[in-house]
């Protein structure tokens, strides 16, 4: 990628200055020395290990200083303004530095999930021309190591490869100056000689900042790019409904190299002048003890991480007083799990609604019941403007209806990488992004999702809606995860099929057990399911997401499982 690449125009996404004053002069590296003066002592981030190896504590002066250490690094190696870096990295400080280090001289992040291999990563470098990928020599039992030198001798632009041994260091490399040992402690505050260079290379707000490969529900990862401004928008406009602050400890169990975990636990405490808390790999307990040492007052996680905190908390009660807010998304929320999350966790659940091409679109209030997460996935932030229309057409459904959820405002992406003709193509003539979800209005002035456009089920002409189904199935008390799908039928065309992970303990659901539960909750026939399979787990992408394509090719063609 070169560096023309490195702003694009805004008004490929319609009106998007809906709220000007999101839309600042500024960028996290703004942020970051801010911080920095006003709070130099202030752990930016405190980094924990699962294998038990002594916590990292990062000051906000101490980060700034190895910020520009590594930026010098990177042009050590070669890095340019426009380059990609691909950074393959399990949640450290390392890795929030190395993003911010892109930023100073103006390259781009890419971030990519440590669950991907090769095929993923070579596809990847490959599209970006990425000239540098950084990872850990070896992590949770995977050699990375090994797998990029296949993928750097497949891509010709790979030129550099730098590796992290288990104290986080680069031997042999122009960035291990910058990423000592852990024992002999971060560099010390004073900026390096080049500081004046950086300066002019560092990156402006509507540079590009990221490319952010989506997870694939539907089997197609594109490179979603990312403005430092639009990435600024989001956070700032989802901290504020949130009535984020300061003081906050943030703490979420998903990677940062996923869209999620960048925001709430990368980009939302910076410019909030948060403590970020950092684990290198989900463990329930560990999170847990975790959060009562930090007293982390911020959590976020898809459902399925609420529901291990809930269960491990009762199995072994900690103090969690500080927590205050859970948010959650990506799945259906349990009204259970928005009761348990108050009398366990001790929290207020937030439902919120997003893509990588967009963030946190919607959210529910602090000014809202209680329960209103479990009905609702919020209204829109400022900035954002949502819409509901019949398919085919930019005309609205009536009051109540289903129809394509389409947004447009502040967050919205810049396009898919090397694919304008693909990211043209989900835009309306009159500017706004088709999300290729369905939903609703929930009634209070907010969205209620109601699927994936791919994911409805047509059954003799009647749409099924899944999301509602499965909302109730999770209701049942032997169901620990579900997902809906619908399978060919010469007859209706389709039936609907639930896939369901059962709870550990008590019998496994059966059919007519599920139908007499639906029965109980009032739900129409023609909603129920007509199939059951019993998996032990279930596919998801890295940020949780089911992947229900991978479900309807296991039920067309068993082989496929």
């Amino acid at each position: 990628m070169t560096s023309q690449m490195t702003s694009l125009p805004v008004a490929a996404n319609g009106d998007r200055r809906t709220r000007p004053e999101a839309w600042r002069s500024r960028t996290i590296l703004d942020d970051l020395r801010l911080w920095a003066e006003r709070r130099p002592g202030r752990p930016a981030l405190a980094c924990w290990h699962a294998d038990g190896r002594p916590k990292e504590t990062v000051t906000y002066a101490q980060l700034a200083a190895v910020v520009d250490r590594l930026a010098g690094g990177l042009l050590e190696l070669g890095v340019r303004r426009g380059d990609v870096v691909t950074l393959q990295l399990l949640n450290s400080w390392q890795l929030v530095a190395l993003i911010l280090a892109c930023a100073r001289i103006g390259a781009i992040a890419a971030p990519v999930a440590p669950v991907m291999r090769r095929r993923e990563v070579e596809f990847m470098t490959r599209l970006t021309g990425s000239p540098l990928y950084i990872s850990h020599e070896e992590a949770n039992g995977f050699a990375f190591g090994q797998m990029s030198a296949e993928v750097a001798a497949a891509v010709p632009t790979l030129r550099h490869r730098v590796l992290l041994d288990a104290s986080g260091r680069a031997p042999s490399s122009a960035l291990d100056f910058a990423l000592p040992s852990p024992e002999a402690g971060l560099p010390g505050t004073g900026l390096p000689a080049i500081a004046a260079e950086l300066d002019t290379l560092q990156a402006q707000p509507h540079d590009v900042a990221q490319v952010m490969f989506t997870s694939g529900t539907t089997g197609e990862p594109k490179g979603v790019l990312h403005s430092h401004a639009t990435l600024y928008a989001t956070n700032h406009w989802q901290a504020e409904v949130l009535r984020l602050h300061e003081d906050e400890v943030t703490a979420m169990g998903s990677p940062t190299t996923l869209q999620a975990g960048y925001t709430w636990n990368f980009i939302m405490p910076l410019q909030l002048g948060a403590t970020a808390v950092q684990v290198d790999a989900w463990d329930p307990g560990l999170m847990l003890d975790i959060m009562t040492a930090e007293r982390v007052t911020f959590f976020y996680g898809p459902p399925p991480f609420l529901a291990d905190l809930i269960r491990a908390q009762r199995q072994a009660p900690r103090d969690l007083t500080a927590l205050r807010t859970f948010g959650t998304g990506s799945a259906p929320i349990p009204p259970v799990l928005v009761e348990d999350a108050l009398n366990v966790l001790g929290c207020r659940v937030y439902a919120l609604w997003g893509m990588t091409e967009n963030g946190c679109v919607t959210v529910t209030r602090p000014e809202d019941p209680l329960m209103r997460a479990a009905e609702s996935d919020g209204t829109a932030v400022p900035g954002m403007q949502v819409r509901f229309v019949s398919p085919g057409t930019t005309q609205p459904v009536a009051q109540g209806e289903t129809g394509l959820l389409q947004v447009r405002g502040d967050n919205q992406c810049l396009g898919y990488f090397q694919r304008p003709e693909l990211y043209q193509a989900s835009l309306t003539e009159d500017g706004w992004f088709d999300t290729g979800d369905l939903a609703r209005d929930d009634g209070y002035g907010g969205i209620r999702i109601a699927g994936r456009v791919k994911d409805v089920i047509s059954r003799g002409g009647l749409k099924v809606p899944v999301v509602e189904v499965e909302a109730a199935l999770l209701r049942h008390p032997a169901v620990r995860d579900v997902a809906v799908v619908g399978y060919p039928d010469d007859r209706l065309g389709e039936r609907a099929c639930a896939c369901i992970v059962p709870e550990d303990d008590g019998d496994p659901p059966t059919l007519d057990g599920l139908r007499a539960h639906l029965t109980d909750l009032g739900m129409a026939k023609p909603y129920w399911p007509e199939r059951l399979e019993l998996a032990a787990d279930l596919p998801k992408t890295p940020s949780g997401k089911v992947q229900k394509y991978l479900l309807r090719q296991r039920l067309t063609d068993p082989q496929e499982g």
